[in-house]
C-alpha cells in the first residue's frame, strides 16, 4: 500500500494557516489526480485544494477545522485501483449476437418499452439527495430539497441547481417563511469574515479616520455612455460603465495630491509613483476587494476589462491573494445595493477609500435655474494623521470637477480649450 500523504500548500505571503471550509469528496471515496476535493479559506481568500494523485482518500482534518500550512490533512492510497464502471444498457446492446440484431424490429420495439435502466427510474434513492457543495449553499441560504429539482445523476440536486432554484425564485407555497418558532442557530464566521472584522475594528482605534463629503452631477457621463455605449462595446468586446470614469478621475487626482495614495510605515510616509486601485466587490464569501495594477496608466476601455475579469473571479471563489493585495487605494460603490451617503471604512494599510452612492434626480440650481438631475453623493474616507483636510477636500473636489468634465480625463485632467491656448 502506498500512501501518499497531502500537505496545505502556502496560499501566499504572510499566511501561517487556513480553514478546511468543505470537503467535496467523502471518506473512502476514489479520487482522480487534480480532482478539486475541497475548498480552503484564508484570511484573503478562498482557494481550491486539488488531489496530487489519484487513488482511494482518506480525511485526516474536519471541515471548519484551523490547519496549519503544510499540515497533512488527508491521505491517498495510490496503489488503489479505479472502481470499475457499471455496464450501461447501451454497452449490453453492443455485444449482442449478430442474430439478434435480425430479429423483428416490432419485438424489438416492444422490448425497449418494456425495460427502463436504473438510472432514469423515478423512485431512485438518489433523487433529492443534494451533493456536499450544494448542501452548504442550501444551509447558508435556508433552502430545502423540496424546493430544488436535481438535474444530477440519479436526480441529484447540485450546486448549479441550488443557485438556478435561488435565482429565479421561490414560489410562496414553496416556503415555509420564517419566524414564529423562535429558535437560534448559531454558525460559525469563516476566517475571511473574522478577518475583515479584526481589520475594520482595527482602523477605526487606530486611525484618525475622518469622512468628507460632496456631489457630483452624473449627467455629462451619462450622455456620453448612452452616446458611444454601443461602438464602444463592439469595439472593445466590454461594456462601458461608471466604474472606468472613477478610477479614472481618481488616478488624475492622485496624481495633484499623492499624500492620498501614501501609507505609513512606522514613522515614514510611503509614497507612491503609481496607483493600484483596489475595488470593493461583493461575493458569496463576503466583502472582497482585488486591485487593478497601475490603473493611471489604463484606458477606460483596458480598466472595465480588468474589473470584468477580477469580479469574475472573486464571484467564482477563484481570486488570488495577490490578485487582492498592494493596493494603494479603494473604490467602493453602495450605490449599486441603494445606498444613498454612507462613509466607508479605510481599507488598510491604505490612507483613503471613495464611496460611490446611488444617482438620484433631484433638482439643482443650474446658472440660475432649477434643473432636474442624476445627482450621486461622494463620500470619502481618510486618515488625518498624513492627510490633511485641505488636500482631502482638494482631492474630492478633483474628482467632481474630472466627472462632470469627461473630457479632461484624456488630456490629463487639464481643460482641452487651455492646452489650445497654451495656457
Amino acid at each position: 500500500m502506498a500512501m501518499l500523504e497531502m500537505k496545505v500548500p502556502s496560499p501566499g505571503e504572510s499566511i501561517s494557516e487556513v480553514e478546511i471550509a468543505e470537503w467535496l469528496v467523502a471518506d473512502g471515496d476514489y479520487v482522480e489526480k487534480d480532482q478539486t476535493i475541497a475548498e480552503v479559506d484564508s484570511d484573503k481568500a478562498t482557494l481550491e485544494l486539488p488531489a496530487e494523485a489519484a487513488g482511494i482518500i482518506t480525511l485526516k482534518a474536519e471541515e471548519g477545522e484551523t490547519v496549519a500550512v503544510g499540515q497533512v490533512v488527508c491521505l491517498i492510497d495510490t496503489s488503489a485501483e479505479a472502481p470499475a464502471k457499471k455496464e450501461t444498457p447501451n454497452e449490453d446492446k453492443k455485444e449482442a449476437p449478430a442474430k439478434e440484431v435480425k430479429e423483428d424490429k416490432k419485438e424489438e420495439k416492444k422490448e425497449e418499452k418494456k425495460e427502463t435502466p436504473v438510472a432514469e427510474s423515478k423512485d431512485s434513492y438518489a433523487k433529492g439527495t443534494s451533493s456536499p457543495a450544494a448542501s452548504k449553499i442550501m444551509k447558508e441560504n435556508n433552502v430545502s430539497s423540496k424546493q430544488v429539482s436535481g438535474t444530477g445523476k440519479d436526480g441529484r440536486i447540485t450546486k448549479q441547481d441550488v443557485v438556478d432554484a435561488m435565482a429565479a425564485g421561490f414560489d410562496a407555497e414553496s416556503t415555509s417563511g420564517w419566524g414564529g418558532t423562535r429558535n437560534k442557530t448559531p454558525q460559525k464566521m469563516s476566517m475571511l469574515r473574522r478577518k475583515v472584522a479584526e481589520r475594520l475594528v482595527a482602523v477605526k482605534s487606530e486611525t484618525a479616520m475622518l469622512t468628507t463629503f460632496n456631489e457630483v452631477d452624473m449627467k455629462p457621463i451619462m450622455d456620453l455612455r448612452t452616446k458611444y455605449k454601443k461602438a464602444f462595446a463592439d469595439h472593445h468586446e466590454v461594456n462601458l460603465g461608471f466604474m472606468s470614469f472613477f478610477t479614472k478621475a481618481v488616478t488624475e487626482a492622485l496624481n495633484l495630491f499623492p499624500s492620498v495614495n501614501a501609507q505609513i510605515d512606522g514613522k515614514d510616509m510611503i509614497l507612491h509613483d503609481y496607483a493600484d486601485i483596489g475595488i470593493a466587490v461583493s461575493s458569496p464569501k463576503g466583502l472582497m476587494v482585488p486591485v487593478v495594477r497601475n490603473a493611471e496608466q489604463m484606458t477606460l476601455a483596458e480598466i472595465e476589462a480588468e474589473i470584468k475579469r477580477l469580479a469574475i473571479k472573486a464571484r467564482d471563489g477563484k481570486i488570488t491573494p495577490d490578485e487582492m493585495t498592494g493596493g494603494t487605494f479603494t473604490i467602493t460603490n453602495g450605490g449599486v445595493f441603494g445606498s444613498m451617503m454612507s462613509t466607508p471604512i479605510i481599507n488598510p494599510p491604505q490612507s483613503a477609500i471613495l464611496g460611490m452612492h446611488n444617482i438620484i434626480e433631484r433638482p439643482v440650481a443650474i446658472d440660475g435655474k432649477v434643473e432636474i438631475r442624476p445627482m450621486m453623493y461622494l463620500a470619502l474616507s481618510y486618515d488625518h494623521r498624513i492627510i490633511d483636510g485641505k488636500e482631502s477636500v482638494s482631492f474630492l473636489v478633483k474628482v467632481k470637477e474630472m466627472l462632470e468634465n469627461p473630457e479632461r480625463m484624456i488630456f490629463g485632467g487639464k481643460d482641452p480649450y487651455e492646452i489650445l491656448l497654451g495656457l
